[in-house]
């Protein structure tokens, strides 16, 4: 590993050292900032975006060269807690978690967006912002409403994409903004291919020929609302409402030496109800500013999933079904005190969150009479419910023309309990914080530090048991969970390079403590569980190369590629291993010409990954697509006033792929019951989107 570490800084460090392009300034789109963008900003205009015909803010946020969006409370984070979205609206964060940064900016009209500033995160008054922050800086000029229709379809395994897509409305009267939108997120995906069951020394014990079909839907109303009461005070409610609606259908027909011919049914459902309720106010109080947030959220979900295998000859049906329903909630209250003192930004911060979990699960057997029988699986039914208070100080302060820095201490008090066969209850105090900051020498360069001690969140379904039926796998429960707890730190260096676009930089490590992985219970099964300290160094590089200079007008390359080096030990073995599940390497590559003069777009992407396997107390495995995803596409940005665009994806065939060993007795062991070898077909893949205004 350690080697490893001096390769990687000793890239960054010759990165660092790029001499600045002959161009001293950016191009004249981004060099003019109007009145009012943040001092030292490199400031994007709306007509830097013309070429492309963007429709809202996501359209113009997508294309900043070398920018990606990254975090925003929709990932699980725990709380609202500090920012860790890269993308503020008018200065502010996001605090829904239902909807994602990408979701709210793709509401925001283009016509609307005065200009997009990238500044340095250390120098906002909204702690825990670091390296480069896209601020969206627009203003609502009347009522406007958008709309985007996805579709497509594959030619194998399934049905039809014909209902994705977005419409919305934003407006103004007087002092009050509005939105409203109705979404609907789904998919259509399957495969099919063979199946290759063997023994411990190669021999055949079945071959399978196994297809399956699947879907989700996830219809959403949308509103959000912001009033002016003036005296710098203003307030914002959203709400939103949706369900939830997936499905899979499965077949195996399977054929053994010497055995009868199998055909087996499987599928699984997964529907329910969600909502959540948000609010906020701030106004000035003393020497600064008050903001308090309320938040209300809560999921149901409905879960079954059924196997049955039935056979040529007489021999009688055997399967089984589980069902399962989750009630997930969470309840937040926030406050948030900012002033100005010392020349630096301060803000004290107190938070209570409440989530809970309600579970109900029951596991049948199909008897030989053909009748479910429901077996007794109490360790699968309770509720997790997590009481956590938390309490910050965060300092910001520009020490000199180049250099920034932030601090944020916090101290984190909660209280787990979990009732049903396995009650527990346990207490936990956690110190947490970070230390940031930026040397910014140049325009067209800066550099980044941060040091960081986080919390993560947990599954509170890991505390009770499940099954996996496609797989012959029981999850058991685990009443002793505690969240892990990290160490990190990351280097994030930006670089400008005049009009042949840009490069960013990142290197991080963590270390985490408690990590959660697959554990061995005494009683011979497993859960998830605390299996002790993992790390982890990440390198990753984002960059941008404008073709203008090469003479393809309107032609722009973006990149972004990762490796990651990992190691913890293996519970089962002792050995030393890689983080399951996690990414060794991926490579995104998207290619746009935007031809000029005309109202055409034409590209192409690859995107390519090589994720660890898992590691489980009776097998070892590794389920991937790939090797690599290839498309091409093509869009008329000027039809009768639309965005038509047509994307053809998997050209080069990647596939549905799975392996695993499973084992007589627990790992580490030579004792093979058998391997699994799954290799499905895909098939290409057919987009089609209209987007447009009204």
């Amino acid at each position: 590993m350690s080697r490893l570490r001096n390769s990687c800084l000793l890239t960054l460090a010759s990165l660092l050292c790029l001499p600045a392009p002959l161009a001293a300034r950016e191009e004249a789109a981004m060099a003019s900032p109007e009145r009012g963008p943040t001092q030292r900003a490199r400031v994007y205009e709306p007509q830097y975006f013309a070429q492309f015909a963007p429709r809202n803010a996501l359209d113009m946020v997508s294309r900043i060269p070398g920018f990606t969006i990254s975090g925003g409370n929709d990932g699980g984070q725990r709380g609202l807690g500090q920012a860790d979205q890269n993308v503020l609206v008018n200065g502010e964060r996001f605090s829904s978690k239902s909807d994602s940064v990408r979701d709210q900016l793709s509401r925001i009209p283009a016509s609307d967006v005065v200009r997009i500033e990238l500044v340095d995160g250390n120098t906002l008054d909204v702690p825990g912002l670091t390296g480069l922050v896209a601020n969206v800086i627009y203003t609502s000029t009347g009522p406007s409403g958008q709309f985007q229709w996805n579709t497509g379809f594959r030619p194998h395994n399934t049905e039809a994409q014909l209902y994705g897509g977005e419409i919305s409305l934003t407006g103004s009267e007087g002092a009050l903004d509005f939105t409203i939108s109705l979404s609907n997120e789904n998919n259509r995906f399957g495969a099919d291919g063979p199946i290759t069951i063997t023994g411990p020394d190669g021999e055949l014990i079945e071959e399978q020929y196994s297809q399956f079909s699947g879907g989700f839907d996830n219809p959403k109303l949308t509103t959000a609302f912001t009033y002016d009461f003036g005296s710098e005070t203003v307030g914002n409610l959203t709400l939103s409402y949706g369900e939830d609606f997936f499905f899979v259908d499965g077949t195996e027909d399977a054929t053994s030496p010497g055995g009868p011919d199998r055909l087996q049914d499987n599928g699984r459902r997964e529907n329910g109800p969600e909502y959540e309720i948000g609010a906020d106010i701030e106004f000035p109080l003393g020497p600064g500013k008050l903001k308090l947030i309320g938040l209300e959220r809560f999921e149901r979900d409905n879960f079954s999933s059924f196997l049955v295998d039935t056979y040529a000859d007489d021999t009688p049906a055997a399967g089984s079904r589980f069902n399962q329903t989750n009630g997930i909630g969470e309840r937040i209250g926030r406050l948030e005190y900012g002033w100005n003192m010392l020349s630096a930004d301060w803000q004290v911060s107190g938070e209570a969150a409440f989530n809970r979990l309600d579970r109900t699960s029951s596991l049948f057997v199909l008897e030989d009479t053909g009748e479910y029988v429901e077996l007794d699986f109490p360790a699968g039914t309770g509720g997790v419910t997590e009481d956590r208070y938390e309490g910050s100080l965060s300092f910001s302060k520009q020490l000199s023309p180049t250099l920034s820095m932030q601090a944020i201490g916090a101290m984190e008090f909660s209280r787990i309990e979990q009732t049903g066969s396995a009650a527990n209850s346990r207490s936990f105090q956690r110190p947490k914080g970070s230390l940031a900051t930026t040397w910014k020498p140049a325009d067209d360069f800066d550099i980044s530090l941060t040091v960081e001690r986080s919390v993560s969140q947990l599954s509170f379904g890991d505390f009770l048991a499940s099954v996996s039926l496609d797989n012959d796998n029981e999850n058991g429960g685990n009443n002793e969970l505690v969240p892990f707890q990290s160490w990190g730190f990351e280097v994030e260096a930006n670089k400008t390079l005049g009009p042949w676009g840009s490069l960013t930089l990142e290197l991080e490590h963590d270390w985490f403590e408690d990590w959660i992985d697959w554990f061995p219970l005494d009683d011979g099964g497993e859960a998830r569980g605390n299996v002790g300290d993992a790390e982890r160094t990440k390198l990753q590089l984002t960059g941008t190369l404008n073709l203008d200079p090469l003479g393809i007008s309107g032609a722009r390359l973006d990149l972004r590629t990762a490796k990651r080096w990992m190691d913890t030990t293996d519970p089962f073995t002792g050995e030393s291993r890689a983080i399951s599940g996690a990414q060794y390497d991926f490579i995104d590559l998207d290619f746009r010409h935007d031809i000029p003069a005309t109202d055409l777009a034409w590209g192409a992407s690859l995107y390519s990954n090589n994720n660890v396997g898992y590691f489980r107390r009776y097998e070892e495995g590794r389920e991937w697509e790939g090797p690599s995803f290839v498309s091409l596409f093509v869009e008329h940005k000027d039809v009768f006033g639309l965005t038509v665009q047509a994307r053809a994806g998997n050209l080069l065939g990647a596939r549905n792929k799975f392996y695993r060993t499973v084992y007589e007795t627990s790992r580490p062991s030579d004792d093979v019951a058998f391997r699994e070898a799954v290799d499905r077909r895909i098939g290409p893949i057919f987009r089609f989107s209209v987007s447009g205004d009204f």
